[in-house]
């Protein structure tokens, strides 16, 4: 199963639903504000991603956060801001055949799908 977390109203995750969209990929959207996200769920992504990666410092909830929390952010805590504030993920995150894929790029897609006439 293919699936994409982000927020609704984002540009980037806008744009990568339309590119899966207009690829006839089936995938499953998870809004991370409206629907949550599991401690689990952000553990799983970890084994996959470096948690830098993850954190969006360009994202208005970074840039809300106290300067305390944004200098203490670390590989223990991180999981924990992360639940407290969806936000700051970095979107969209699409998992797809065990893999995690952080952020729109489509080149970067056109690499993760096979081509129609290819077998996954």
């Amino acid at each position: 199963m293919t699936t994409l977390f982000g927020i609704k109203n984002c540009d980037t995750v806008k744009k990568a639903r339309t590119w899966l969209d207009q690829h006839n990929l089936d995938y499953q959207f998870h809004d991370v504000r409206s629907d949550g996200l599991t401690e689990s769920k952000v553990k799983e992504w970890l084994e996959n991603v470096d948690w830098q990666v993850l954190v969006n410092k360009r994202s208005s909830t970074w840039k809300q956060l106290s300067d305390g929390v944004k200098q203490s952010l670390n590989e223990a805590n991180v999981i924990q801001v992360m639940l407290n504030n969806p936000t700051l993920i970095k979107r969209p995150v699409l998992e797809y055949n065990n893999a995690v894929f952080v952020g729109f790029k489509p080149a970067e897609y056109e690499s993760i799908f096979p081509a129609p006439n290819e077998s996954a």
